[in-house]
């Protein structure tokens, strides 16, 4: 069995929680050390239990917390070579390991499985998660779909998934035009309809929880981005769950 929730997902900061049996690992923290342990009491959870910190890519609503965090509890982080050589400086060597894409390896009850991802940053990697069993996928900060990205996240009993922004929002809102290019760009993030042909690639008969993730505040709506998702899967737009930036999400169970 495997258990998820947010502690908030956007641009203003990240934090993926994932526990199985006795071990809790934190995907990303984007917050600052009061935030964090704030959003973990929301959960019911102390950040003494985590066993370790799993990052993403080393862009700040993903990274900026890691240091604080880590240093205060004495936490494991893992991450890419290129992603560790941001925090490289800021924690103990012997905090400090590397994993590379398609490199799985355990964490206590949890097996991660690391994969590549298209993105503007240095050596990113998102995460296929489970017990053996079952199988949660995560994929948010992505410019694009690849047939590696769909090979990984096929046949998952569960799918943390970006929808970023609508496209049309995104075209005609306030950002500047170098912003809108790098954002709707191939190493960007994934638009609600990206995100939804992404899904129509997967096998997706085991699916118990879609969480659409990592919303722009400015160039999205929750029910756009349900929709999209929804459409796909023939569900209301209602099952579709949203990780919000500020209440996070509760505890999803997969079983």
């Amino acid at each position: 069995m495997i258990d998820f929730a947010s502690l908030g997902s956007g641009s203003e900061g990240n934090g993926l929680l994932v526990r199985c049996d006795e071990t809790y690992v934190l995907i990303d923290c984007g917050f600052s050390l009061a935030q964090t342990e704030r959003r973990l009491a929301r959960l019911a959870l102390e950040p003494s239990q985590l066993s370790a910190v799993l990052v993403t890519h080393e862009h700040s609503d993903h990274l900026g917390g890691v240091a604080r965090l880590a240093k205060r509890y004495q936490l494991p982080v893992y991450a890419s070579f290129g992603t560790l050589s941001f925090l490289r400086d800021e924690i103990n060597p012997s905090q400090q390991h590397i994993i590379k894409s398609d490199d799985p390896f355990q964490l206590g009850d949890i097996h991660i499985e690391p994969f590549a991802v298209p993105h503007d940053a240095r050596e990113p990697l998102q995460f296929v998660l489970g017990d053996g069993t079952l199988r949660l996928g995560v994929l948010t900060d992505v410019g694009a779909t690849t047939p590696h990205i769909e090979s990984m996240l096929s046949t998952c009993d569960a799918l943390f998934l970006e929808t970023n922004h609508d496209r049309a929002m995104l075209m005609a809102g306030p950002y500047p035009q170098h912003l809108k290019t790098r954002v709707g760009g191939a190493f960007g993030h994934l638009s609600n309809d990206e995100s939804a042909y992404l899904l129509s690639r997967l096998n997706h008969s085991r699916l118990q929880h879609v969480v659409a993730a990592h919303l722009s505040s400015k160039n999205n709506t929750p029910l756009l981005a349900q929709m999209a998702l929804a459409a796909v899967l023939k569900w209301d737009a209602i099952e579709v769950a949203v990780a919000d930036q500020e209440l996070g999400l509760d505890w999803r169970k997969v079983a």
